[in-house]
């Protein structure tokens, strides 16, 4: 090693000590400062500590119902899916296919808090407390929503009416608290992707509210998702009912003909061939109807078949169930935690402050 290198090292390392030491003594100069301002750090402590108390008084106490079902598409569900898996593996994405159908991937997800869901849901009929009433009104009261309702001409002696085309005020209603409830109450995810199980949670002030509410959703979109999947089968299956119940009478009355024309002739002399013409005519009408009708059966029993292959699996996993679980602030978590953030607030401006007041010395000087 030449003379010149370790000249060079000696420096490097004698710089690395006299920066490693300035650093600890601004440490120490910090820390002094902060030790200096402990009556104010002390100050914001208290005032985040009674905040924090407070809030735990203040702040209501809050019920979750929870609800897990899976979703089991018969149909080609877990092919699409092994395909996008695979597709992945090479960099392909399938998002187009997957999003052909409303209850594929995270779509479901999306259609549970739709606008369309949760108003028909608000406007379900529940029985609370032995008293049969709609969701939403149930959220009015327990939010206190229609205390302002007396001071607007519009909403006196307002009431909701499920099932209701083009009531302008019942809708723009029900936008704010689907708004409100997808914001603040209604969550909606899967714990794992990898599965087709889905995770609800809805949370409210009132217990009986909340599970009812969490109920009532998963039942209207169960209603929506079996529906929709089979209505082309369903479709198919009445279409032949109609034309077996039609044939089947054609045949009655077929048969009918067979027995008025015979008792009309009951001995009909051999000679006038033409006396048993309309039975033989009612014979074929028979026998043609009774082909057809045997063919539509058949079909009909195939149509019902289709009907319950198209029909998915929706299995609740999980119910809520009474007393639910509460979100409660415990007095001492919020007085830790209010006087935590007070404090470290605090610390944060006061060093801001010494900060910005040693660059302005230094720029001024």
């Amino acid at each position: 090693m030449t003379e010149k290198s370790r000249d060079f090292m000696q420096r490097t390392k004698v710089d690395d000590e006299i920066g490693l030491k300035e650093l600890i003594v601004k440490l120490q100069n910090w820390w002094r400062y902060l030790l200096s301002k402990w009556s104010i750090i002390l100050i914001a402590a208290v005032a985040g500590a009674v905040f924090g108390l407070s809030y735990s008084l203040w702040k209501k106490t809050l019920y979750k119902a929870s609800l897990s079902f899976v979703l089991e598409d018969q149909k080609g569900g877990e092919n699409l899916s092994s395909m996008a898996n695979l597709a992945s593996l090479i960099g392909i994405s399938l998002g187009g296919m997957e999003g052909a159908s409303l209850f594929t991937g995270d779509n479901i997800l999306e259609f549970i808090k739709s606008k369309r869901m949760i108003e028909k849901t608000l406007l379900t009929k529940v029985v609370l407390e032995g008293e049969e009433q709609l969701l939403v009104e149930r959220y009015v009261t327990v939010n206190k929503l229609a205390e302002g309702w007396s001071k607007n001409a519009k909403l006196t002696n307002f009431k909701f009416i499920p099932d209701s085309v083009d009531y302008f005020l019942q809708d723009s209603l029900l936008a704010k608290y689907h708004k409100a409830i997808v914001e603040n109450d209604l969550v909606i995810e899967k714990p794992d992707n990898k599965l087709s199980i889905i995770q609800l949670d809805i949370t409210s002030p009132d217990e009986l509210f909340a599970k009812a509410f969490c109920e009532t959703l998963i039942e209207n979109v169960t209603n929506f998702y079996v529906e929709t999947r089979t209505k082309k089968s369903a479709e198919n299956l009445e279409i032949l009912t109609k034309q077996v119940d039609s044939v089947r009478r054609e045949l009655n009355d077929a048969i009918g003909g067979v027995a008025l024309a015979g008792e009309a002739n009951p001995n009909a002399n051999a000679a006038f061939q033409r006396l048993r013409v309309p039975s033989q005519k009612r014979q074929i009408d028979v026998q043609a109807n009774t082909a057809i009708l045997s063919e539509l059966v058949k079909q009909q029993e195939i149509a019902k078949l289709n009907l319950r292959n198209d029909k998915p699996l929706v299995q609740a996993l999980d119910k809520p169930k009474l007393p639910l679980e509460k979100e409660v602030m415990s007095k001492i978590k919020g007085v830790l935690l209010g006087g935590f953030a007070f404090s470290f607030l605090t610390i944060i401006g006061l060093i801001v402050k010494r900060l910005y007041r040693e660059i302005m010395d230094e720029h001024f000087e």
